[in-house]
């Protein structure tokens, strides 16, 4: 299973956890899979996250694949400027 890191405002919606394990096979999928486990991150998800796999910084790589050691963060979205 991913290990899944959670920025601390998001705590809140995940029982007090920041760190979360998720099965998954990509990015879209973990998030799939976090909207339904944690219900109160749905309305964040959908505003849009930046997530961190394996140290790689990705803005859109929904379909980025995840091993079952892989290190994701959740971090907030990045804007472009």
């Amino acid at each position: 299973m991913a290990k899944v890191i959670v920025w601390s405002s998001l705590k809140f919606h995940t029982g007090g956890e920041s760190n979360l394990e998720i099965e998954a096979v990509n990015v879209k999928d973990l998030l799939a899979r976090l909207g339904e486990t944690y219900p109160g991150l749905q309305p964040q998800l959908k505003r849009g996250v930046s997530v961190s796999v394996d140290g790689i910084i990705f803005r859109d790589g929904w379909l980025t694949p995840l091993n079952p050691d892989s290190e994701v963060i959740l971090l907030p979205k990045m804007q472009g400027g």
